[in-house]
């Protein structure tokens, strides 16, 4: 059976997939990189290591009892498609692709990590034939927090930020909260599971915009003032999603009025929430991958590298 192997070094995950064109499916190794209790983050060069460090034994478990042939590899590059991104820690992902590249003798194709966010939100909720058309992309994570008008192209596809937040991401804003709440990075699921006891419901709140764009970093001064003033762990979390849902909300809105009623796509680990989830699905012609793909992970890569060989870009 042909596969084509896709990894990916982010600033949170270490993964690498396989992904078989003639079933469809897609097998996976992931591992998060450790950061410190109390920490809010990990420093590049401390990523750098640990992807040195765990990136080997991913490939080795992945390959195990691999019996298929590798037909393309993808790896992502670098965090989005605009002028000067650039994080080291895709150095280590890249550096072993191309050396896999070199003695399997197959093509090597590079992405953005973005890009492999969009393109396993696809697979994961069985929309990958839109690549084939115009939608809104959100990529809603702790490194990014935009949303792309994504249109198709001769390689794969094309993005255009249209929306992005003025500050904070929403991944900064659940870890900053969490942490004040004695959570452990990352502090997404935890936050979660606290939010659902919460007696409040999800609720709209007023977020700063400008030009089209959201602010959030009112969120954590919001919740620390809840904290000091007794608040429970449960309401603050509940708060800090309201407002990221709430942001999310205006910005699709104010989109489709400008865009048309284009399907809406939802990927980074923010929108593994089922909270948030939910209420946007209530809305609006809207996909979301499912948790396992929603958070950083190399399925996407591979997909696209799927692609891009049946094109020979």
């Amino acid at each position: 059976m042909s596969y084509y192997l896709g990894i990916d070094t982010s600033n949170y995950t270490t993964s690498v997939a396989l992904y078989n064109t003639e079933t469809n499916e897609v097998i996976s190794e992931k591992k998060l990189l450790p950061v410190k209790s109390g920490e809010k983050g990990i420093r590049q060069s401390d990523a750098v290591f640990h992807h040195t460090v765990q990136l080997p034994d991913l490939i080795e478990d992945l390959f195990k009892d691999f019996k298929g042939e590798i037909k393309a590899i993808g790896a992502s590059v670098k965090p989005c498609n605009e002028d000067g991104s650039y994080m080291p820690c895709f150095l280590t992902g890249i550096s072993v692709a191309r050396s896999l590249s070199k003695v399997m003798n197959v093509p090597l194709y590079e992405f953005s990590h973005q890009d492999g966010h969009i393109a396993a939100a696809l697979y994961s909720a069985d929309k990958l034939d839109l690549i084939n058309n115009k939608f809104l992309a959100f990529h809603i994570s702790g490194g990014t927090s935009q949303a792309l008008l994504v249109e198709p192209n001769e390689n794969y596809f094309s993005t255009e930020k249209v929306s992005y937040s003025l500050d904070l991401k929403a991944g900064q804003a659940v870890d900053r909260v969490g942490v004040m709440l004695g959570l452990d990075f990352p502090c997404g699921p935890e936050l979660e599971k606290l939010a659902l006891k919460s007696k409040q419901p999800l609720k709209k709140l007023k977020v700063f915009r400008r030009d089209g764009n959201f602010s959030l970093s009112g969120v954590e001064n919001k919740c620390k003032k809840m904290l000091v003033d007794g608040a429970s762990a449960e309401d603050i979390s509940m708060y800090c999603l309201s407002y990221i849902y709430s942001a999310l909300d205006d910005t699709v809105s104010e989109l489709i009025s400008k865009y048309g009623n284009l399907p809406v796509v939802f990927s980074g680990g923010v929108m593994s929430n089922q909270i948030i989830r939910t209420e946007l699905q209530k809305k609006y012609n809207s996909y979301f991958a499912e948790p396992q793909f929603s958070a950083d992970n190399a399925c996407g890569v591979a997909v696209l590298s799927s692609i891009c060989d049946k094109r020979k870009i």
